[in-house]
């Protein structure tokens, strides 16, 4: 087997419901997750939930529930919700599990016998919402005159007594790591890391004596670890921190850290120092992923046009909503949604085109072949499609998502679909049955393989649906890895057993537009 392969998302906090940001991401990752197995490879996949911190405790007061409490119960709606959406991921992390705060004091400890903590007494500006503390300069000035993070969330004066870590010690190496082609993309959070570290990096604040919910630094019960030091340790303790052990020489350092860009920084500075200082090697990429708007707007409480994905999954299934978000966004660019959108580009693309493709080539085979496959050899206009579906199948989007250009990829396979259609249109199997029975053969047969192989290169984003084709077509579960892509003789071997196509039942049906929404 190929190189291990260790992704994991952000884990996310959860002191609302799951938003369609959060959707995003997992889905993204769990695409990814998918792709990398189809490619031979031995992947470990991991998300989860960030459970502890300031805005944890005061959103658990304000419910008249303990934060426990709390963190069970969006934990597990967070659960439920990557279990609809069909993410096949290996662990999922909470922050409050037993193991996490082994890990979490174990990094702490080393942290410390390298002389990078140090006691001292914290003054600045925090914004509980990005649990995170801010200079002056980066502070804005809101509409009523109050100050404001880069991300627009209200900040405090903070003064208590702090462990501070040695920050500023690890700017020359976050530099060097940071130019290191393919670390951080896409260039643009790049770009913007660097510029922020040539700025000067201030030591950082990484203990909290105001509040208790959280992972007890060693040897000081008073203080609770910033709750970045903690989350962030989450995708060592995964896989097996600080204990080591076959999982750990397996999987780490990860492959990739897939995040939001509002994230980088915690990421791609105070995480790769962090590593740095207890001498563990750090990730090999981190990429920083854009918003998902409404309409074009950020989704927000106060703004009431928060999406709850399990709403769309009802009203247009899984698949649905993991083809259009993958397909209609350029991955690490801010992207767009709406029920319309999503419906249109879903009936235009996999009902009318790939799922009509499949179903009428199916029908045909069925009705006018009496479902029996048959030795043939493509003629020059078969082979050249063939040769189109193949270039995009088994070269095209695999590279493409490797470079996490799901987009460009999918882009890709729908131009070979397009090309499948036309050459329906142009040969007209339908008139072949009586003209010349053949060549209707030929040609049906030749649209059998080429499905075959849309089939299995989209597995990654629809993968229940492209399942659903693949039984139709009789490929056996264990033939559809994108090495089976070149495999020339799977054809042969449904002819020699007498396979026989069944009437096909629709693998994509048209979506309809909810009421209420616009046409």
């Amino acid at each position: 087997m190929a190189d291990p392969f260790y992704i994991t998302t952000a884990i996310h906090y959860p002191n609302g419901k799951p938003h369609i940001g959060h959707a995003y991401e997992t889905i993204a990752a769990d695409v990814i997750a998918r792709f990398q197995r189809l490619m031979g490879r031995d992947v470990r996949f991991q998300t989860g939930t960030d459970e502890h911190g300031l805005k944890m405790a005061q959103k658990a007061r304000d419910l008249g529930k303990t934060p426990r409490e709390l963190a069970d119960e969006m934990s597990g709606a967070f659960k439920d919700l990557f279990d609809r959406l069909d993410i096949t991921y290996d662990r999922f992390i909470r922050t409050t599990d037993e193991d996490h705060h082994k890990a979490s004091r174990a990094i702490w400890e080393a942290m410390e016998a390298k002389g990078d903590l140090y006691l001292d007494r914290y003054e600045g500006w925090y914004s509980v919402r990005d649990e995170a503390y801010y200079d002056e300069k980066e502070l804005k000035e809101g509409p009523n005159g109050e100050k404001l993070s880069p991300q627009d969330t209200p900040v405090e004066w903070t003064e208590e007594e702090t462990w501070f870590f040695r920050l500023s010690n690890y700017a020359e190496p976050l530099l060097e790591l940071l130019n290191k082609p393919g670390f951080l993309e896409p260039a643009s959070r790049r770009n913007e890391m660097i510029a922020f570290v040539e700025g000067g990096l201030k030591d950082l604040s990484v203990s909290r004596t105001s509040f208790d919910w959280g992972v007890k630094v060693p040897g000081h019960d008073n203080h609770v670890m910033y709750v970045w030091v903690d989350a962030l340790t989450n995708y060592i303790t995964g896989v097996g921190f600080p204990d080591g052990g076959e999982m750990w020489d397996k999987y780490w350092p990860a492959s990739l850290h897939l995040i939001g860009k509002d994230i980088v920084r915690f990421h791609t500075i105070y995480w790769p120092a962090f590593l740095m200082s207890a001498d563990i090697p750090v990730p090999q990429q981190v990429f920083g992923h854009g918003f998902l708007l409404n309409r074009g707007v950020k989704e927000s409480k106060s703004a009431g046009n928060v999406t709850d994905p399990n709403e769309l999954v009802d009203l247009f299934g899984v698949d649905s909503l993991r083809y259009f978000l993958m397909a209609e966004v350029v991955f690490g660019k801010d992207g767009s949604y709406s029920a319309e959108a999503l419906v249109n580009k879903v009936n235009a693309e996999l009902a009318n085109s790939f799922g009509n493709l499949a179903q009428r080539t199916l029908s045909m085979i069925h009705k006018n072949m009496d479902g029996r496959l048959e030795d043939f050899t493509p003629n020059g206009d078969d082979k050249t499609l063939l040769t189109t579906v193949q270039d995009a199948c088994r070269d095209v989007l695999p590279r493409e998502f490797e470079a996490l250009n799901f987009s460009v990829g999918i882009e890709a396979w729908l131009k070979a679909v397009f090309a499948c259609n036309a050459y329906v249109d142009e040969q007209a199997p339908w008139g072949l049955k009586k003209t010349d029975p053949e060549r209707m053969k030929a040609v049906l047969q030749t649209l059998f393989i080429a499905i075959r192989d849309l089939a299995i290169a989209i597995q990654p984003v629809v993968p229940t649906k492209s399942a659903a084709v693949l039984d139709q077509l009789g490929v056996k579960a264990d033939r559809r890895t994108y090495a089976d892509l070149s495999d020339e003789g799977w054809f042969n071997e449904l002819v020699a057993a007498g396979h026989i196509v069944d009437k096909p039942t629709p693998a994509f049906p048209r979506l309809e537009m909810p009421e209420g929404e616009a046409a």
